[in-house]
């Protein structure tokens, strides 16, 4: 892979590295901060330096020359605006014809002898809005002005030869650059055998072997800096990019064995800062500042397309392996992708913050990857590579703490290299992008990265070095997390069972020196006596055999608002995990109260994926859902209800504008490879217990990360504890093994069901001390003529089930008796041992009118398969960062209206992460007159495998359901883990 790099020299500053940056007539990008000056002042300092025309007042003694004095000036003050391609009113001051063909309304701006009665002196004088150049723009220096004056004055004579004034330049004359020049550029030759360089205006072929040390055997001299070289696929040819800035771009396609000009390839009215042959060595691609691509025939130099649609400098161009897709990466904050065949754009990837620099697409051609401004590592799996479709990001990483300036793919394609301007390198694991190593702070920035043969990868620096660096995986790099996304608590049933004995808290134990020692299980009763005060409790602990620890305060109509610490038997806090932020964000819509689980709108959220956890003020939370609209945000877990916390932390309120992050959980201890973000470390310590069931109360799970002593610290979170009676402030403190368990909710009892069609029943789960595995859910013995279409499961971590009981057309009103023969049963697996619960019947099952209106699920048109209806219902299959298509019918027997389905949960009971996308502002529907649609299925990265019942409602005629069908959530495929 080559190199790809953006950090550039460009002509007429010498000694400096400096960015292009848009200016008047060339469109500025929302992320551009840099003010660096456009073509058009690189000629301010030589036309007033140089002084080559005497004037006094406004009388020459010698009429001003066109080409000399009056070119420049039109080319700093109005060509950015008024060109061959910009032409604002129809305008352009390019050529002297143009220039005399004048505006659109305006008409010739020049009066020949008389320069008061010319439109463009009026301009320029001007005090109202039509004054040029505009305010904010540089103005026009009353020494240039009176050249304006005289040169009309005398007749506004022509050019000897009328040119674009844009295919000149004059710049002033600085001094050589002493010492080694910058490496803009490296490339890897096929045969790997030898390294082409660029330093400024040379190029050098490097032998690998000595790469770094040894002689060049061969050097060129460029006519102008270049930025970028590529070797054509048989090595017998290599391409330089570069030209001159604010005056042309060109290409030069070269011999290797002599370095001797084959073809240049111009067109471009600005520097160049890419060139790339195709794979198959016919096409060559070329852009830069002037924001054009172009692709040409390498055989003869003709070009065969011009595509300019980007509105900023495009900083890098990549081909596909395949060489029909070709990738552009701009100031305009966008990667594009094109169709070769015909420059079709395919998609416009919009995701990053800031101008993108670098961009290659992944060995085996399945990835894109961009990085620039916005100091994020950006991967996007690719789907459109013969038609426009959308590209779906899969990770944004917050990679560097300033901007990223190189990427580099090693040689298998497994490792991504990635340089920022602080001098930084880091490598990262591909596709999945965790950082694997972090390096030693480089003596100066690294401009360019080459993939070697063996492994390693190639490095250029501005100061002019070039090293060879090795792939390193750190193993804190890539530590586990520090706990799994769906904790499940496993104990000994006999621990379990034991009873806790009694204790009594006994002053003095403020500190933990003081601490009483208590043996677990135990139940302590105490009393925060007054102000300030604290009880601590020593106990002692296997490692890695969790301990409930819990407060019973608020459920006793105490006053105690407790807080709870876990300390070593030294007194310091033990900490619970490392969270180490991967990208940043703040909420951008309204505060949210310590309960709301939805509407978290927060900056950067398309980088956000479900069950991330999220940082803020203190509080973990987890994302539950996407923003399902434009006035929308992310729901967090467990998706309805009070909010839950995770790590032990406690809910809190967050105001907009208010700081949060995405966060990584690492194992406690561990110091994480730097990448500008925050980094947390989490203790064990409870305010509030995390699913807000028991009101102010404390509890927490802690796992001891050693044998030894430990230190429990109860105190009240206000610093309160006086009160007018004793026992105002008075908890019982428990410390034993959890207990994990649950139970179940049945939602939709007493069901009313119409003869053909179906009824929800919602199955919701409440799950205490860890456990939160899957909970399958049968309904057993029901009446003839009555079917639930299950058993069905509430999966690992979530909360709710939703099935469908449904009635046959002939089926019969049951009877009392039959209503309490049925059993809804719920089984889970705790502890290594199945655990049933009996949760009632279902009350009193109803036969229902005929129904209004009836839907079912058909396939649709897409890559799902539909099972013969004589096999069973239709299945469906899907893998993770799939679309498939499905449709909904609907019989309309006395209902004509509007068939409304449901909005985000319109598809019921699908696995979590797989959803009814693209619903609109009024959700899946079938309109009035029409009785079916398409509607489509999305399953997100995270969609874990599965096999699951769904179906759909219709809110008309009481809620009816549709018969549940199959999907099956299939595994990634391998490309896209």
């Amino acid at each position: 892979m080559a190199e790809r790099s953006r950090h550039r020299v460009s002509e007429g500053h010498e000694g400096r590295s400096e960015r292009p940056a848009t200016g008047h007539g060339q469109p500025r990008t929302a992320g551009d901060s840099t003010t660096v000056p456009s073509r058009r002042r690189v000629t301010v300092g030589a036309v007033v330096g140089a002084a080559a025309v005497l004037f006094a007042g406004q009388c020459y003694a010698a009429a001003p020359s066109y080409e000399r004095d009056v070119t420049p000036i039109l080319r700093t003050y109005c060509s950015g605006c008024h060109n061959g391609r910009d032409k604002e009113g129809e305008l352009s001051v390019e050529t002297f014809a143009s220039l005399r063909r004048g505006g659109a309304e305006s008409g010739d701006p020049v009066v020949p002898g008389d320069s008061a009665a010319s439109v463009m002196i009026q301009r320029i004088l001007s005090t109202e809005g039509d004054h040029m150049p505009p305010d904010g723009e540089p103005q026009v220096p009353a020494a240039d002005l009176a050249v304006l004056k005289a040169w009309i004055a005398s007749g506004a004579t022509p050019p000897v030869t009328d040119v674009s004034l844009l295919e000149s330049l004059v710049v002033p004359k600085l001094p050589p650059h002493v010492g080694a020049m910058p490496v803009t550029a490296a490339a890897l030759a096929p045969d790997g055998s030898r390294v082409a360089v660029l330093r400024g205006r040379g190029l050098s072929v490097v032998p690998l072997a000595s790469l770094g040390a040894g002689q060049p055997s061969l050097g060129v001299d460029l006519p102008w800096r270049a930025n970028a070289v590529h070797f054509s696929r048989e090595g017998t040819s290599f391409v330089v990019a570069g030209g001159v800035a604010g005056l042309s771009g060109v290409a030069e396609l070269r011999e290797t064995a002599t370095g001797g000009l084959i073809r240049a390839f111009g067109g471009h009215r600005d520097v160049l800062y890419d060139a790339e042959i195709s794979p198959d060595g016919k096409l060559l691609a070329t852009a830069g500042y002037d924001r054009s691509i172009k692709l040409w025939n390498v055989a003869d130099g003709v070009l065969l397309r011009s595509i300019d649609v980007h509105n900023g400098a495009i900083f890098d161009i990549a081909w596909h392996p395949s060489g029909r897709l070709l990738g552009s990466a701009s100031a305009d904050e966008t990667i594009k992708l094109w169709r070769v065949s015909d420059g079709v754009r395919l998609d416009t990837l919009n995701q990053p913050q800031g101008e993108v620099f670098a961009l290659a697409f992944t060995a085996d051609g399945r990835h894109v990857i961009g990085a620039g401004r916005d100091k994020r590592v950006h991967l996007w799996k690719l789907t459109s590579l013969d038609a426009p479709a959308i590209n779906p990001p899969l990770h944004a990483r917050f990679a560097h703490e300033s901007p990223i300036v190189a990427i580099g793919l090693t040689a298998d394609g497994r490792h991504l290299l990635t340089s920022a301007e602080d001098r930084s390198l880091k490598c990262w694991s591909l596709p999945d992008l965790v950082l694997e190593h972090d390096y030693p702070r480089q003596p100066d920035q690294i401009s360019t990265v080459v993939a070697l043969p063996d492994g390693r990868c190639g490095i250029g620096r501005m100061d002019g070095s070039l090293d060879v660096v090795t792939v390193v995986v750190d193993s804190v790099a890539v530590a586990p997390p520090a706990a799994d996304p769906v904790p499940t608590v496993a104990t000994m049933p006999e621990a379990a069972a034991a009873s806790p004995s009694a204790a009594t808290e006994r002053d003095p134990d403020d500190l933990p020196e003081q601490a009483v020692a208590v043996a677990i299980p135990v139940a302590i009763k105490g009393t925060i006596g007054q102000r300030g005060d604290a009880d601590c409790f020593r106990f002692t602990a296997q490692r890695g055999a969790p301990l409930l620890i819990e407060v019973n305060a608020a459920r006793s109509k105490s006053m105690l608002d407790s807080r709870i610490e876990v300390l070593d038997a030294a007194g310091r806090p033990v900490e619970q995990a490392v969270l180490q932020a991967s990208r940043d964000s703040w909420f951008t819509f309204r505060g949210k109260d310590s309960t709301q689980t939805g509407d978290f709108r927060l900056q950067n959220w398309m980088e956000m994926e479900l069950d991330e956890y999220l940082y803020a003020n203190g509080e973990v939370v987890r994302l539950w859902e996407y923003p399902r609209g434009p006035d929308s945000g992310f729901t967090v877990y467990p998706g309805s209800g009070n909010r839950h916390t995770f790590f032990g932390t406690s809910a809190v309120t967050h105001a907009l504008g208010e700081p949060a992050w995405i966060v990584r959980p690492l194992p406690p201890g561990v110091t994480p490879a730097p990448n500008g973000l925050p980094v947390f470390r989490l203790f064990y310590e409870n305010d509030d217990e995390p699913t807000q069931r028991f009101g102010t109360d404390s509890q927490l799970i802690f796992t001891p990360p050693a044998d030894g002593d430990y230190v429990v610290r109860i105190t009240d979170v206000r610093g309160a504890g006086w009160a007018s009676k004793l026992d105002d402030y008075r908890y019982t403190l428990t410390i034993r093994s959890p207990q994990p368990s649950f139970s179940i909710d049945v939602g939709g009892k007493n069901p009313k069901v119409s003869p053909g069609s179906g009824r929800e029943l919602t199955f919701t789960a409440t799950r205490s001390e860890g456990f939160e595995g899957p909970i399958r859910i049968d309904v057993e013995n029901l009446p003839d003529g009555f079917t639930f279409h299950g058993p069905i499961e509430i999966e690992a971590g979530q909360r709710q089930a939703i099935g469908v009981l449904s009635a046959a057309a002939d089926a019969v009103a049951p009877d009392e008796a039959a209503d309490k023969a049925v059993v809804v049963r719920a089984t889970a697996r705790i502890a290594g041992r199945e655990s049933t619960q009996t949760a009632g019947s279902l009350g009193d099952v109803q036969l229902a009118e005929k129904p209004k209106v009836t839907v079912a699920i058909g396939s649709g048109e897409s890559r799902s398969a539909e099972t013969p209806p004589s096999a069973g219902p239709i299945e469906f299959s899907i893998r993770p960062g799939q679309t498939i298509t499905a449709r909904v019918k609907a019989q309309r027997h006395e209902f004509e209206g509007r068939i409304e389905l449901g909005g985000s949960d319109s598809g019921r009971n699908l696995p979590f992460g797989v959803f009814v996308d693209n619903i609109g502002l009024n959700g899946l529907l079938i309109v009035e007159g029409q009785s079916e649609r398409e509607f489509v299925i999305t399953a997100a990265p995270i969609a874990k495998p599965c096999r699951r019942l769904f179906h759909l409602r219709a809110t008309a005629d009481g809620g009816q359901a549709s018969v549940p069908v199959v999907i099956n959530v299939l595994p990634a495929e391998p490309s896209a883990r």
